[in-house]
């Protein structure tokens, strides 16, 4: 399932206002004549390809983008030259904000699958911000959540098991699923499991047992990168979401 907006029956490019995910991007709460004000300094592109990049570390800031299709993912090399994956992006989400401070993108943004994206020239961006108090308003709000969600992925990283991690990730992405209109059961990863391990700080072989061990629970079913969650309120449990003092895990008697 590629995460796609719906388009005019023509192809054509979409306005803002008529995008499905309005209300998770930058136009939120803004007046129709500011809207149209925005629009005007919005590059729709091409679709970039699997693997294509936005941007990669040291990269001159010229724009943020908005995904609108597809997935990315973003990365920084470690001193040895390995991927360390950042983040995994959905279509709403804005990418390229943690380059404000010093003007370079410090890490790398790639493609999962097929992508479009929104260009947004940040100096226009800028401009318009001073003029308009809605879209002033908008950007703190999205940079707040970006905040937010790097302090829950450190308290992920930090205090929780390998089987809360995985579950949490889960649960972060039928959330974001749901959230724009999918299922919140059924979604293709379209990470790999390389990448999971990865992001979560596990080894591939313990994040492609977990999966084995949820299956085998009956909390989610997969099928290659299609993913079906069974049961929410187990898939909670394991995160820790859901368990009393004293429950055993659910996953304890599993091998």
């Amino acid at each position: 399932m590629n995460i796609q907006p719906p388009v005019d029956i023509n192809g054509l490019k979409q306005a803002c206002r008529n995008c499905s995910l309005y209300d998770l991007c930058l136009p939120l709460g803004m007046a129709e004549d500011d809207l149209a004000l925005l629009e005007k300094i919005i590059n729709r592109r091409r679709p970039i390809q699997r693997n294509d990049h936005l941007y990669r570390p040291g990269d001159r800031m010229i724009s943020i983008f908005a995904v609108r299709s597809g997935s990315v993912k973003t990365y920084t090399l470690t001193d040895d030259g390995q991927e360390q994956i950042t983040g995994f992006h959905l279509p709403g989400e804005l990418l390229g904000l943690d380059a404000i401070s010093d003007g370079m993108h410090p890490c790398a943004a790639r493609a999962l699958e097929t992508t479009s994206v929104c260009e947004i020239p940040f100096d226009r961006l800028e401009d318009l911000s001073a003029r308009i108090p809605g879209l002033q308003r908008q950007l703190f709000r999205i940079m707040s959540r970006e905040i937010q969600n790097d302090e829950l992925f450190m308290m992920l990283l930090g205090k929780k098991s390998s089987e809360e991690r995985l579950a949490a990730f889960m649960l972060s992405l039928s959330a974001r699923f749901k959230q724009r209109g999918f299922s919140p059961t059924e979604f293709n990863l379209t990470m790999s499991r390389n990448d999971i391990a990865n992001y979560l700080g596990l080894a591939v072989e313990t994040v492609s047992r977990l999966f084995t061990r949820f299956d085998n629970a009956g909390i989610i079913s997969v099928r290659r990168k299609l993913i079906s969650i069974d049961d929410m309120d187990g898939l909670r449990r394991v995160a820790g979401l859901l368990r009393t003092p004293g429950e055993d895990g659910i996953l304890d008697n599993l091998g």
